[in-house]
């Protein structure tokens, strides 16, 4: 069934998703895709999920793109020039928190989508690779746009020229990774990390500042600070503040409301 290849669980006000196609490292398909999509859809919409975390199933997170299926879409000549990319990086523009736990082998597609990702927690025998040049392809899923602000230029040049395994240690390293732990308390650990953003953080607070990363990418220092005074001054005036303060000067955990982004 089309609902058992991405899995979800609630773990409180964290979602996991777990791509489910052990048998094949869980490589990527459409109908991966359309499921992982819309539960990314549903948990944007639901005020109760504040942070959610993106893993697979078995010894792999995301192997790539299904070989067979990229044979049968070249047999019938069915590639085509995308209109528009934004279905594709869904991810990316995703207004809550979206933790990866990258437990395995993570290859070109599998490992755009855990760049896609705000933060990304890796076991030590994770294993990173972009893959393209070894298939004949390009930088495909917008990694030449992320690759670079993430580890550096020359350090996306190697990755992506060389298509190398990386280890979740040396991923750590140059920074393609955030934090490295044993493959046991991986999750666990993501867990954890993301329970204390859901619990001790403000869910609008997070969503303002993850579009404000966005923002600041493609704009300069002046324009960043002058959309944070804006951002500012909106936020002052709303209940978040008040709460965050109080419940600091009482000592006691923040009572943040949860968020609703209904598609439109």
């Amino acid at each position: 069934m089309t609902e058992d290849v991405v899995l979800a669980e609630r773990h409180g006000p964290v979602l996991v998703l777990t791509l489910n196609r052990p048998e094949k490292l869980n490589a990527w398909n459409d109908a991966m895709e359309s499921r992982y999509y819309t539960l990314l859809d549903e948990a944007e919409a639901d005020p109760e999920v504040r942070v959610v975390v993106l893993t697979g199933a078995g010894r792999g997170f995301c192997s790539g793109a299904d070989m067979e299926d990229m044979a049968i879409v070249r047999e019938r000549a069915e590639i085509t020039i995308p209109q528009a990319a934004v279905p594709q990086c869904r991810p990316l523009i995703f207004k809550k928190p979206l933790i990866a736990a990258v437990n395995g082998a993570a290859a070109g597609i599998g490992l755009v989508h855990a760049l896609y990702c705000d933060i990304r927690f890796a076991s030590a025998e994770a294993k990173f690779t972009t893959s393209f040049s070894r298939r004949g392809l390009v930088a495909e899923y917008g990694a030449s746009w992320l690759l670079p602000r993430i580890v550096g230029h020359s350090r996306a040049a190697d990755l992506l020229l060389s298509g190398r395994v990386v280890k979740g240690t040396e991923a750590a390293s140059i920074g393609l990774v955030d934090f490295v732990t044993d493959t046991d308390h991986l999750l666990t650990t993501a867990l954890d990390y993301a329970s204390d953003l859901a619990s001790n953080c403000s869910p609008a607070s997070m969503s303002t500042i993850k579009a404000q990363l966005f923002f600041a990418e493609e704009n300069s220092f002046y324009a960043a600070f002058a959309d944070a005074d804006i951002r500012t001054l909106e936020a002052v005036v709303k209940p978040d503040l008040v709460e965050g303060v109080t419940s600091y000067l009482e000592g006691r955990p923040p009572a943040f409301p949860g968020l609703s982004f209904r598609q439109q």
